[in-house]
This record gives C-alpha cells, sequence and structure tokens, in this order.
C-alpha cells in the first residue's frame, strides 16, 4: 500500500513538472501582488481595496493606508464622532478578513473629487456584502468620504482620512 502511494506522487510529479510535490514552483509574482493596480492613480486605490478586501489580504490592505492614517465615524447612539488610527484598523480589518467566509466591496459613483497632485478628497458610495455563512450575510450600503495623500506626484497615493459617511 505505501508503495502505491509513494508511487502515485512520483507519477504525479513527473506528469506536472514539478520537483517536489511537497514544495510546488514558485508564482512569478507573489499572490499580494497578482493583479494588483498602479497606486499611483486614484482608480487604482480603489481597484486595490476592492482586492485587498476580495482576498482578505491584509498585506494588501496595510499598503493603502498612511502611517498617519485616521478613521472618522459617527456613534449614533451615543450621539458622538469617535476615531481611530492606522494600527486599530488593521486588527479591526484582520478581524473581519478571518470571520467573513467572503466580503464582495463594489464601489459606486463618485459624489466629490477635489485636488491636487498630492492631496486629494474624494467622496463615494459603496456597497459592502459580507458573508459570514450561507445563513448569516449582511449586506452594508454607505458612503465614504477619503483624502488621499502622497509626498510626490510619482508616489503610490495612501489614504490618510477616511471619514464613514453611512447610516447604520
Amino acid at each position: 500500500m505505501r508503495t502505491a502511494i509513494v508511487n502515485g506522487l512520483i507519477a504525479v510529479t513527473l506528469l506536472s513538472g514539478c520537483t517536489n510535490p511537497f514544495a510546488p514552483r514558485l508564482l512569478d509574482q507573489p499572490l499580494s501582488s497578482a493583479g494588483l493596480s498602479d497606486q499611483r492613480s486614484i482608480d487604482g486605490v480603489f481597484q486595490n481595496f476592492r482586492i485587498a478586501y476580495a482576498t482578505k489580504d491584509t498585506l494588501t490592505y496595510g499598503k493603502l493606508l498612511a502611517s498617519s492614517f485616521a478613521f472618522l465615524y459617527r456613534n449614533y447612539e451615543r450621539g458622538v464622532d469617535l476615531s481611530w488610527g492606522r494600527d486599530e484598523e488593521m486588527i479591526t480589518t484582520a478581524g473581519l478578513f478571518q470571520a467573513a467566509q467572503t466580503l464582495d466591496l463594489v464601489w459606486n459613483d463618485i459624489v466629490l473629487s477635489s485636488g491636487d497632485s498630492t492631496a486629494h478628497d474624494i467622496a463615494r458610495g459603496f456597497v459592502l456584502t459580507i458573508t459570514f455563512s450561507p445563513s448569516d450575510i449582511v449586506r452594508i450600503q454607505g458612503r465614504v468620504n477619503l483624502r488621499l495623500v502622497r509626498s510626490r506626484s510619482t508616489d503610490p497615493w495612501t489614504i490618510a482620512v477616511w471619514r464613514d459617511e453611512s447610516n447604520y
């Protein structure tokens, strides 16, 4: 029986062109950067944001956030505005990525867009569908107001401020 398993592994190895079935060849590009957009364009930021959510990739998501990142939102129950920084955002997002089976983010029309080559404000609608299980699906529709920044016009854009303008 053991001989049959070993022979099967050898056959799979030879047929696949792989030298070791337990260590297949490396991808041509890292999985986290496969299919990513150029973040030097504003559209690239939104595409990479969607990809980070779809793939639940915290490395890609982290590259979207400026070191001085701030998330601002309204707590309607308490009637106060609250915020948190980049570290808490990464922890919160990692928790969401782990808890969800799938995340589907759709960006809607841009409502506001103004700025220059190093700072840009964009308000835009979104729909986020979070599937925790087949019987637990949450659909959130809202709007974000983002401040994108970069040091030079040749640098990638990052999100410095995310103001959540959704009414939950």
